[in-house]
């Protein structure tokens, strides 16, 4: 295949597999707040003192700085969350509600540097370098996705009109102007990422992944993508920590096809889907005439209107 290598059925199965657990997980935390405390609290102290230090040492592919930020920074965007929706002031505290595009773009920005790292570090071997099972090949694609990413951050907008709803079973935490133009801009550029800087794990950690908090934003929990989102990475960073040789070589891992042509696509797709994002965006800035760092900017359109109806 082009992104990748033959894939069989057992890892077809598999991924499925994935994106539905990681839903359910998602959507069962999302309306308990005891069991959100077992998964998100509870399940990582008990994981970092006795699992990972053996699972996730300096010679696992998950053993890298990287993984270790990536999966604290996970469960703090969640605790943060869940403080922000069950705590009744906490939900109205216009200054708090800064938590979430923040962490945001911090995590935004974590992988960013990492792409340019990669390029930094290794550039120039066409074959690449395989470094605690995962190859690594340094391009003009880690500057694109670099870009990409810069991008994407400028995009984030309607940062003091996040909510928190009040309904029993659900508390979720709404942002009206983080709309689906925004949201595919990440997904692409978020892939193009993982199949960049880790490029053997972009079939569970890239594509399912995404589709598991994007399938709920879309459909059960509209308005709440970055809720999803946090969940289900830290759900995968627990278990991918935990099980690094289910990507690496279980009989369901898939490896990157390691192309350079798929490498290069995939982050100028990254670079294009979120060149014409910003431009979409500045174009409603301008139209709507709105102050992106106080105001939101998709007033206009229907779906931020009927997301301000869960208030």
């Amino acid at each position: 295949m082009f992104l990748f290598e033959s894939i069989s059925w057992q890892s077809g199965l598999m991924w499925f597999a994935v994106v539905a657990g990681l839903m359910l997980i998602n959507e069962v935390t999302r309306s308990s707040k005891a069991l959100s405390y077992l998964f998100y609290i509870a399940v990582p102290i008990a994981l970092t003192l006795f699992i990972w230090p053996q699972t996730a040492g300096a010679n696992s592919s998950t053993g890298t700085w990287f993984h270790w930020v990536k999966v604290y920074s996970s469960l703090a965007g969640v605790l943060g969350f869940m403080y922000l929706r069950y705590n009744a002031k906490a939900s109205k505290n216009k200054y708090l509600l800064l938590f979430p595009p923040i962490i945001l773009s911090v995590n935004i920005l974590e992988a960013v540097i990492r792409d340019f790292e990669v390029y930094a570090l290794y550039s120039g071997d066409n074959f690449g370098t395989e470094i605690n099972n995962i190859v690594m090949q340094g391009g003009s694609w880690n500057i694109m996705n670099g870009i990409a990413g810069i991008l994407n951050i400028l995009a984030i907008s309607g940062w003091m009109g996040i909510f928190i709803t009040k309904g029993k079973k659900y508390k979720d935490m709404i942002w009206p102007d983080m709309l689906w133009w925004w949201i595919i801009s990440y997904d692409i550029w978020n892939f193009a990422y993982v199949y960049n800087c880790v490029s053997d794990h972009a079939y569970y950690a890239g594509a399912g992944l995404l589709i598991s908090c994007t399938i709920p934003a879309f459909l059960m929990g509209k308005g709440a993508w970055l809720q999803h989102r946090a969940q289900t990475l830290a759900i995968w960073m627990m278990f991918t920590m935990s099980f690094p040789a289910f990507s690496d070589s279980s009989v369901f891992a898939v490896k990157s096809s390691h192309s350079t042509t798929a490498l290069w696509a995939v982050s100028f797709l990254a670079l294009l889907s979120n060149v014409l994002l910003i431009v979409f965006h500045i174009y409603k800035i301008i139209k709507n005439k709105r102050n992106p760092l106080k105001q939101e900017i998709y007033i206009d359109e229907l779906a931020y209107k009927k997301l301000l109806l869960k208030k």
